[in-house]
């Protein structure tokens, strides 16, 4: 039995040092409601966790440079075949580990950020689209929807009913925040935008997803532009965002409604094959 506490109290001072959560929301899902997927390497020091070829490891801030993330390293990272791990922040430790240990670097993701003190400009109006709330009828469209717009990504890409009920399980989840584009007046389901309230302060553009028969009209602005609306209007005080590097056009986007980058709000993904 995994201590949750125990990790959680590691990858929380572990963030407040960083700057960046160790782990991601995929990582606490399975976590806790498929534990059994996940095998574990949890002392005082650090946590290491392995599920599938994914790998999360973290050592507590206070006790770094003491061989901790080489140990459980050297536990958790099977002698061949594929590892992929993440670090949240472009951390130097974990530039050197990856290296150490035969890992390349494959991917970045860029943080972006937003402060709610910039205007935003107005809804457009778009013929034949209309955007609402989520409607629990929506659940198989949205999927369905999703797996299309992400089939090319490892980790959105593959979630199913099962894992979009236990996100909506989350104590973040708020229906009204999980904004849909239909197509008027067939009512079929084109994009939708997922919000994310992490705190009265921060809120997150979650999942933008759009259909590909719906691209080229113009809802990934459209859609992203009502969640802004939706999130300032909770009274955030700043929205961020998670976007590979080498997505160009959501860049654009995201770039034309006021979000900016900083090259330490970077996220790599190291990989062996």
């Amino acid at each position: 039995m995994v201590d949750l506490d125990l990790v959680r109290r590691i990858a929380d001072a572990a963030e407040e040092a960083d700057g960046a959560a160790p782990f991601d929301e995929a990582t606490w899902l399975a976590l806790r409601h498929r534990p059994d997927s996940v095998r574990c390497w949890v002392r005082d020091e650090g946590v290491a966790l392995l599920i599938g070829e994914d790998l999360s490891l973290v050592v507590h801030p206070d006790l770094r440079r003491r061989g901790v993330g080489t140990a459980l390293a050297a536990e958790a990272i099977p002698a061949s075949g594929p590892v992929e791990a993440w670090s949240h922040g472009d951390h130097p430790a974990a530039r050197a580990l990856a290296a150490r240990r035969g890992l390349e670097r494959a991917r970045e993701l860029w943080v972006m950020r937003r402060p709610s003190s910039v205007p935003l400009p107005k809804l457009p109006a778009r013929e034949r689209i209309a955007v609402r709330d989520y409607e629990p009828d929506d659940a198989e469209a949205v999927v369905r929807v999703n797996a299309a717009a992400f089939a090319a990504h490892p980790e959105q890409g593959a979630m199913d009913l099962a894992n979009l009920r236990e996100r909506m399980a989350e104590d973040w989840f708020d229906p009204a925040g999980l904004l849909v584009a239909v197509d008027s007046p067939s009512g079929e389901v084109l994009g939708f935008h997922w919000t994310k309230q992490h705190s009265p302060a921060l809120g997150e553009v979650y999942v933008v997803g759009i259909s590909p028969a719906a691209q080229g009209r113009g809802l990934g602005k459209l859609l992203t532009l009502a969640g802004l609306h939706h999130l300032i209007g909770k009274g955030v005080d700043e929205v961020l965002l998670y976007v590979e590097s080498d997505n160009a056009p959501a860049i654009a986007v995201y770039s034309g409604l006021g979000f900016q980058h900083a090259a330490s709000d970077t996220h790599v993904q190291y990989r062996r094959v």
